[in-house]
């Protein structure tokens, strides 16, 4: 394969992007889980796990909009 310098820095910067966004949506897990999870633990999640893991967030979420308890 040959890439130009311009597309190795491209995919290198995406690369970036998507690290980046994995960690920000680890770390909310964690403090949404209030230390159930630790940020290592979270790190050895596999996709699908983490999917799960926010849907229910999600719906908790929803869960405390819709009743109007306070969300701590």
């Amino acid at each position: 394969m040959t890439s130009t310098n311009e597309e190795i820095v491209a995919y290198l910067e995406d690369l970036d992007r998507e690290s980046k966004a994995i960690k920000n949506e680890l770390l909310k897990m964690c403090w949404y889980m209030r230390g159930g999870l630790t940020y290592d633990e979270s790190m050895q999640l596999s996709h699908e796990e983490r999917k799960i893991i926010a849907d229910i967030i999600a719906e908790n979420l929803e869960t405390t909009k819709k009743s109007g308890m306070p969300f701590y």
